[in-house]
């Protein structure tokens, strides 16, 4: 028994990316996690026509963690239209005698609940029975969880399992010599990538359909816009995911390698991935999702989804995806060459 136990840590011990995912990994994921979800130091927008406040309502929202930005009060009164042209403005606080106290916000999110505690706060600090009415822009406070985030799942299944796939079957295609054999062949090498990009994109395209339309149709997940422009996405988001998984399985020798680089490549997406509002992120580090492609997928989705936008208004995120896949495909084909030199 010992000394199997022996010839084990061994083996494992000789095999760096084994011990880089058992002893590092974990401490750069909760590095990460530190930094993306530690203590804010955010301070929320709240726009008001402070000529339409009582001045101890003024006073009291000044004494609070927020910025005040002065609004007209056609503004105020219409806020919805105002947050649409203006989301540097986290929320609207209203005052009148006959409607009360009301906070329009644009959309169910960690910004907009801070500047909503706050000036919630505020109000209890004169008033400690006072309500405050609260509306979104985009979205509802009845909504589900599932139904305000259901776009970044989408996006997350959609690309995490197609990775997988991919992945694990090119290395395998390579151990069996299939992958030597069709290099011998007339083939050139960016044809054999093309040709596996295109085969196991066919059954990403497959999965991409299938899960918008059970999330939409079975699930009930509300779409404010063409669930086609959402396939569309979706597809693209799979072809990305089946290159992606193409390049980390030409340099892995095994199914085991594969799964060893999930904790560096696909994990720290999901935090990118609208999961988190962006701009909450501390040092910057929010900038970092322009490297991921799941953020553009999930942007486009959520646009479709949560905004009703069209094409016109994803367009920039779909071409993204287009480049990433482009970008990958040119990488996998160099890749090939060089470090498999077949």
């Amino acid at each position: 028994m010992m000394h199997l136990a022996k010839r084990v840590f061994r083996q494992t011990w000789n095999d760096k990316r084994s011990v880089m995912m058992i002893l590092f990994a974990p401490l750069l994921i909760l590095t990460l996690v530190y930094f993306l979800l530690g203590n804010s130091d955010y301070v929320p927008t709240v726009g008001v026509d402070p000529t339409s406040i009582p001045t101890k309502i003024v006073d009291a929202l000044e004494e609070q963690e927020l910025k005040m930005k002065d609004l007209s009060s056609e503004d105020v009164e219409n806020p919805k239209t105002y947050l649409e042209e203006h989301q540097e403005v986290d929320a609207i606080f209203n005052y009148s005698l006959d409607l009360g106290m009301e906070i329009t916000m644009f959309e169910s999110s960690t910004k907009g609940g801070k500047a909503a505690n706050e000036i919630q706060e505020a109000m209890s600090s004169l008033n400690p029975a006072a309500k405050v009415t609260t509306s979104f822009v985009f979205g509802d406070q009845e909504q589900s969880t599932f139904d305000s985030l259901g776009f970044v799942f989408l996006a997350l299944f959609s690309f995490f399992l197609v990775f997988i796939i991919s992945g694990m079957a090119l290395v395998r295609e390579r151990s069996g010599g299939t992958l030597e054999r069709l290099l011998m062949s007339p083939i050139k090498r960016g044809e054999v990538i093309l040709g596996y990009t295109l085969g196991y994109g066919i059954f990403a395209i497959i999965q991409s359909i299938f899960i918008v339309l059970y999330s939409v149709y079975i699930l009930d997940l509300p779409s404010a816009g063409n669930i086609g422009l959402v396939m569309l996405t979706m597809v693209l988001l799979a072809i990305t995911a089946v290159s992606f998984g193409a390049t980390i399985s030409i340099f892995s020798n095994s199914e085991l390698q594969v799964v060893q680089m999930i904790p560096f490549t696909i994990i720290p997406q999901v935090f990118f991935s609208g999961l988190i509002p962006l701009d909450l992120i501390p040092y910057n580090l929010g900038n970092l999702c322009y490297l991921m492609p799941i953020y553009y997928g999930a942007s486009a989705i959520k646009g479709v989804m949560v905004y009703g936008h069209g094409i016109g208004d994803i367009w920039i995120y779909l071409l993204a995806l287009l480049g990433y896949a482009l970008v990958l495909y040119m990488v996998n084909t160099q890749a090939l060459r060089k470090f498999r030199r077949l």
